[in-house]
């Protein structure tokens, strides 16, 4: 990978893949958005729009398709895509890894790497995860509404690799922070617990994570769901700190009144979600573990019914 530019495909220009996507455009990386529907013709119309408190940014020119011949084997292959949408998608990038191509997943989630590595190569594949609050205002318009943006990323093994002091290169000159932890697995993990345990609770409460947090009953729930988490992952060889649930708490304390997860707004408004890639995944991993998961697996029956629905 050349140190001075990079060539970057964005497979989902949601709201992970326009915001990272346009802060490495911004910074002169060569960027290809790989979208669908309206995305892809609002980024062909209109570019790219980004608010965000870092400061927006506003590409009114992007390169952006749909057809896999019009991508050149890239440097990085950032996979944006909802979690479910992996294995498929998995399949849909092939033409364009390369011998020489890291694909970085940055989806909610603990199982993005391996889906991707039965049909890339496990020598493809690298770990990764993001931490943003952000969200999809309109056909490329993208909102960041809180949680500093932050990229981790590792090769499986943990071994220190060029190709990811490269990726952090990238990111540093798109100034987005980056890092690469001692221990990724455990890093994914740590977010899994927030986010999955955060998104269920909030999508069957209805509630916002202002209000989750502050109803002693709820706070009470959201707490359990990442105990089970922490539980599950030390059970897979991915032992979290002893202090990994009381400092989600706190980051959860310091988010803003109104946030959602993702997860949450989709059920809430009817669309396919994540669903069986967080609640579901901590059930079924965690039962393949010998661990009990009642409360996640509460969370996954109460909102299956919506999933099957959004899903016809």
């Amino acid at each position: 990978m050349d140190a001075a530019s990079m060539r970057v495909v964005v497979v989902g220009a949601g709201a992970v893949g326009g915001y990272f996507g346009g802060r490495l455009a911004e910074a002169g990386e060569d960027v290809v958005f790989f979208a669908r529907g309206e995305h892809l013709d609002a980024l062909r119309r209109t570019g790219l729009r980004v608010e965000s408190p870092k400061g927006d940014l506003v590409l009114s020119k992007v390169q952006a398709t749909d057809d896999v011949a019009d991508v050149e084997a890239a440097d990085l292959v950032l996979v944006c895509v909802k979690a479910w949408q992996v294995p498929d998608v998995a399949t849909t990038i092939q033409p364009f890894v390369g011998p020489n191509t890291a694909v970085l997943p940055l989806q909610n989630g603990v199982e993005a790497a391996d889906h991707l590595a039965v049909v890339l190569g496990r020598d493809r594949v690298l770990v990764g995860l993001c931490k943003i609050l952000c969200m999809i205002v309109g056909p490329g318009h993208i909102r960041h509404m809180g949680v500093h943006p932050r990229v981790l990323l590792g090769e499986v093994d943990n071994r220190s690799s060029d190709r990811v002091r490269a990726i952090m290169g990238a990111f540093e000159r798109a100034r987005v922070a980056v890092e690469n932890p001692p221990d990724v697995g455990v890093a994914l993990w740590e977010k899994f617990l927030l986010i999955a345990s955060l998104g269920g609770v909030g999508a069957v409460t209805r509630s916002s994570t202002g209000v989750i947090r502050s109803v002693p009953e709820s706070r009470a729930l959201l707490q359990e769901a990442m105990q089970e988490i922490a539980a599950v992952a030390t059970a897979r060889g991915h032992a979290l700190p002893g202090d990994g649930v009381s400092r989600a708490l706190k980051f959860i304390d310091a988010m803003p009144e109104g946030a959602t997860a993702s997860m949450q707004r989709d059920i809430m408004e009817g669309r396919p979600s994540e669903l069986e890639s967080q609640n579901g995944a901590v059930v079924r991993l965690g039962s393949a573990a010998g661990v009990d998961t009642p409360v996640h697996r509460f969370i996954h029956g109460a909102l299956l019914p919506m999933e099957m629905a959004a899903r016809g």
